[in-house]
């Protein structure tokens, strides 16, 4: 299992939780299980062409993600970050 940090905006998908546990070999498959878990919250993350929005970035052990390809090992752990703007 991956352990997951979600950020405060998206975790009124997650019940309020901040850290969830997720199965997944790649980093898509991880947000696609995330999202039947916790409906709704792959797309605040990810956009219709399937790249990752832009005002969100996931971290897998310190590495930035820039590819949902990516593989994973099973064990890792996973940040997800979300931009804050306003004025």
């Amino acid at each position: 299992m991956l352990t997951v940090h979600i950020p405060s905006p998206l975790r009124s998908y997650t019940k309020n939780q901040a850290i969830v546990e997720a199965s997944g070999k790649s980093v898509n498959e991880l947000l696609k299980n995330l999202d039947g878990a916790y409906a709704g919250i792959r797309f605040r993350m990810v956009d219709e062409q399937d790249a990752i929005r832009q005002h969100i970035r996931i971290f897998v052990e310190r590495q930035p993600v820039h590819n949902l390809s990516m593989e994973l090992k099973g064990n890792e752990l996973v940040h997800i970050i979300c931009a804050l703007s306003g004025g």
